[in-house]
């Protein structure tokens, strides 16, 4: 079981920057693949990013590659999002969650998920 937290959501003007956080309890951590995905209001939930257990390989939807990075820190249990260059389209709740597949980019590969933190982006 894994229980994850998410952090660091608000609001920010277009262009601006946010890094959100996702905390992770339980033990196992280190062996889950991360991933970040966002819903925005009438909008089904798509992926943003995820990243492997060993943090080598990163996977981005092509709307914020280039824009957003990924990264995580095992010993801390936590995966992060650095979003820059934010756009009004990157309005949603963003969740992070955690899984065992390499089908990093699909949300049905993912058994845990966090309730979600707000972005806002004004243009």
């Amino acid at each position: 079981q894994v229980q994850l937290v998410e952090s660091g959501g608000g609001l920010v003007q277009a262009g601006g920057s946010l890094g959100l956080s996702c905390a992770a309890s339980g033990r196992t951590f280190s062996v889950y693949t991360m991933g970040w995905f966002r819903q925005a209001p009438g909008k089904e939930r798509e992926f943003v990013a995820a990243i492997d257990w060993t943090g080598s390989s990163t996977y981005y939807a092509d709307s914020v590659k280039g824009r957003f990075t990924i990264s995580r820190d095992n010993p801390k249990r936590t995966v992060y999002l650095q979003m820059n260059s934010l756009k009004p389209e990157d309005t949603a709740v963003y969740s992070c969650a955690a899984g065992y597949s390499l089908a990093a980019t699909m949300a049905a590969a993912y058994s845990y998920w966090g309730q979600g933190t707000q972005v806002t982006v004004s243009s």
